[in-house]
């Protein structure tokens, strides 16, 4: 099944937050992952610069670290949600007015944006998505061994989406495991992924490409 972009937030069999992002595409396959200072940056491969001009939504930061928490997203939400939980804001609170401020990307599809957010201090974490037809925004209480997933078509309401054996080390480790893994093992054309995991003191951050389709 073909779901679009996943965002996930879970914790470890460890008790270590972890939070997921995944580029799956049917029309921009030619993208990547570049880790930037404090932040990275989904971008066009080098010889496709020009298909930023096909689709002003190809290009964006795709996760940021705010101190104890780590956000994820499909587009340039990503920098909006940053500021405000710079500013005090809760993840509730943040996920809610920009998401809503923003709106889906009107695009040919309509394509929904979405978000992932965990904090160290509370061990929770928040997803959210805005298409066309609602606003849907959920808090967890994040169990060991549990990641919760969004993504932007059919897999679409937070909370619904569940893997109940979830384990990584490290953030290399969660790029691995939602590209290809337990319940992302058969969501189709996966094409890059960026990841954080909670290491106490710090955020451990990985990119990674998906292998090249069979």
């Amino acid at each position: 099944m073909y779901v679009g972009r996943i965002v996930s937030v879970g914790k470890n069999k460890a008790g270590q937050l972890c939070v997921m992002y995944r580029v799956s595409s049917n029309s921009f396959p030619n993208r990547e992952a570049r880790v930037m200072e404090n932040a990275v940056a989904i971008m066009p491969k080098a010889g496709f610069e020009d298909d930023i001009n096909k689709s002003p939504y190809i290009a964006y930061n795709c996760a940021r670290l705010c101190g104890d928490i780590a956000i994820l997203s499909n587009g340039t939400q990503t920098d909006h949600l940053a500021n405000k939980i710079d500013a005090g804001q809760s993840m509730m609170d943040a996920t809610t007015l920009v998401l809503h401020g923003m709106d889906y990307e009107h695009d040919h599809l309509n394509t929904p944006r979405i978000s992932a957010m965990v904090d160290r201090k509370t061990g929770k974490g928040v997803l959210g998505i805005v298409r066309h037809d609602a606003l849907l925004v959920k808090e967890f209480e994040l169990e060991a061994g549990q990641a919760f997933y969004v993504a932007t078509y059919n897999h679409n309401s937070p909370g619904d989406y569940v893997d109940s054996d979830f384990d990584v080390a490290d953030a290399a480790e969660a790029c691995e495991y939602i590209i290809g893994k337990g319940v992302f093992a058969d969501l189709e054309r996966p094409i890059t992924a960026a990841c954080a995991v909670d290491k106490g003191d710090e955020w451990d951050v990985a990119i990674m490409d998906a292998p090249p389709a069979e």
